[in-house]
Parts: C-alpha cells; structure tokens; sequence
C-alpha cells in the first residue's frame, strides 16, 4: 500500500476534519503548547496488524490543518523491524512509538486508532478464514460489501491478512448477476451481450444458482461461474461438472460461508470462495495508545 498519495492523503484529511483535530478544545486548554509527550500503540489481542504506515501520514497532515509552529510539529514514529502490516502479533506487543508535541499527538489519538483498529480487525478475520481451509486449493476472495470510502483500505486489509481481492470496483470486471440476467432477457442473451460487447482482455463471469442455468453458462460461453447459494454437495457436483468442459473455467463459490463451513467449501475443488464478510462484519481489534510525558 502506498500510503503516501492524494487519494488515501485525502481519505485521512476528512478523518481529521470530521473529528474537528485541530480545534481539540480540551487538550488546548489543559496541555502545555511545549510539552514533548511518548505513545505507545499497544495491541490488546491477538491480532494481524495492519494499518501502520497511516500513523505518520495522520500526523503529517494534521501538522498542515493546524498549522503549529516548526518545533511542535516534529515527530518520530518508530516500530521494530518484525512488526508490520500483515504479521500476526500476541496481547501486550508494542506496534509502535510516537514522540510527538503532547497536544498533536492527543488530538490525533483517536482517528489514528479508530483506522487501525477497523483494518487490523478485517486482517485479522481475513487470517481466521485462510487458516480455515489451510492445504485446499481455494483462495478466499473479498467482495465489494465494503465502508463507502474506505474500499481501497478494506481491500488491501484483506491482503494484509493473506486473502485476495475480487474485482475493486464495477469498472474492473464483468459479472453477470441474478438482476443483469432478469433485466438482460435471460441468462443466454446477457451473456452473449456481455462476450460481444466487452473490451480486449476482459473474462465474463457468470452467476449461477441451479444445474439449470450453470448449463446455460457453459452452453453459451461463460468464462468464469459464479456458484453462488449453494451447498458445498451442490457446489462439488457442479465444479465436476465444469471440470468436463472444453476450456479452463475458473469458479467461485459464495453466499453465507462463514467460518463454520469454509472448509466444506474448500474440499469441494472450487477455486475461489468470496466472503463478505471479511469487510462488513469484522469486529474491530483491541488497540490502544499509552500516553506518558516525555522526560529529559
């Protein structure tokens, strides 16, 4: 992740705005304007980190929106060279240090944990549903069930937690979907829309939900299929199914897996299992941050 660029720049900007940092009535009017202070970013769990490069830009930026003098906005973020996003850390690990003027580094506690603590939770589900089907073949994929906004960061959490990510966004590929097939005229007239119509390069995707349209997908040229809402003897029949076929077809399973059932999944041979929800329903990590003065 390059954290360094306009788009995520502008993404942490309106966090610090929304919680209005740098006008922080409280910390202005309790804290010495000189005070040096040290943060701790602690993990209060087991957890997959993910999130840290933030920590600098968040700090950087709010030093543009509040605009203190040149000593006040002088900080250092340290981390040890074993802990980075995407590495799995035990309850009590320090993730990283902060020396900072007291009052910038209080004003920016809060978004600063809330960002880290959101991605480090969907890392750290992301790892409970690869660890879950470790030795199958399958790749767990995440959707686009993601924050308004934040879908690039969701997406490179998933990364971070050794799962793979599904199309970015509705430019990115072609699916045809329950509502495209009943709008479309039917799966064969959609699909054979899409195949004519689609630019150089782009594989069509299809979604199935019986042996009736997965016929009709590969009659008609699908280039990937979709298994979407069945159960895992339902998805095994239809991957030996499409195993018969001519051609290569990549195929995906989803609808409902959880953590309970990924591994029936897994061992059907399908090659993808997407899960929603890596980014809609993962529980935020225990972080905190340990503020104490500096001393000289």
């Amino acid at each position: 992740m390059d954290w360094n660029n306009s788009r995520i720049d502008a993404l942490l900007e309106r966090a610090l705005v929304e919680d209005k940092a740098a006008g922080d009535t409280t910390t202005n009017l309790t804290i010495d304007p000189a005070l040096r202070a040290t943060g701790s970013i602690i993990a209060r769990q087991e957890m997959v980190v993910c999130g840290l490069g933030a920590v600098p830009r968040f700090l950087e930026i709010f030093a543009r929106l509040d605009k203190r003098p040149p000593a006040q906005t002088r900080f250092e973020v340290v981390s040890h060279p074993e802990i980075f996003d995407g590495v799995r850390v035990h309850e009590g690990q320090v993730l990283a240090v902060i020396r900072h003027n007291a009052r910038a580094l209080l004003s920016c506690e809060r978004v600063i944990l809330n960002l880290m603590q959101h991605l480090s939770g969907i890392a750290t589900l992301t790892r409970k549903f690869v660890d879950a089907i470790h030795g199958a073949s399958a790749h767990v994929l995440d959707t686009r069930k993601t924050v308004p906004g934040l879908r690039a960061l969701e997406k490179y959490a998933v990364l971070c937690g050794g799962g793979t990510n599904h199309r970015l966004d509705l430019a990115s590929g072609i699916l045809i979907k329950n509502n495209h097939i009943s709008l479309g005229g039917g799966l064969p007239a959609a699909l054979t829309h899409a195949l004519e119509r689609r630019k150089k390069g782009q594989r069509v995707q299809v979604e199935v939900r019986s042996p009736q349209e997965l016929e009709e997908a590969l009659e008609y040229g699908a280039e990937a299929i979709l298994l979407d809402n069945m159960t895992p003897k339902e998805v095994k029949c239809a991957v030996q199914r499409i195993k018969q076929a001519e051609r290569w077809i990549p195929t995906e399973a989803s609808g409902g897996i959880d953590l309970d059932t990924i591994r029936a999944y897994a061992e059907t041979g399908v090659d993808f299992i997407s899960v929603g929800a890596l980014t809609h329903s993962a529980k935020a990590a225990d972080i905190s941050m340990r503020i104490h003065a500096e001393t000289e």
